[in-house]
């Protein structure tokens, strides 16, 4: 998997997150869709957080081999 395609995943994620938030009824946020924008909340940040570290992890492969 190249960097371009993380990244878009990356933003593609974001985007799910920002419209997720929309969905959200502050006033209920346990009730309702509310759950479930929730649960699409911290499955886009679960899905940025191994993105990043996959990121990472290349990059230190890619110095270790360079070494």
């Amino acid at each position: 998997m190249n960097k371009t395609f993380s990244i878009v995943l990356i933003f593609l994620a974001l985007g799910l997150i920002a419209y997720n938030v929309t969905l959200v009824d502050f006033k209920n946020p346990f009730q309702g869709d509310s759950t479930i924008a929730l649960i699409g909340i911290i499955a886009s940040l679960c899905a940025v957080v191994l993105l990043l570290i996959f990121m990472t992890s290349k990059k230190i492969d890619k110095k270790l081999k360079e070494d």
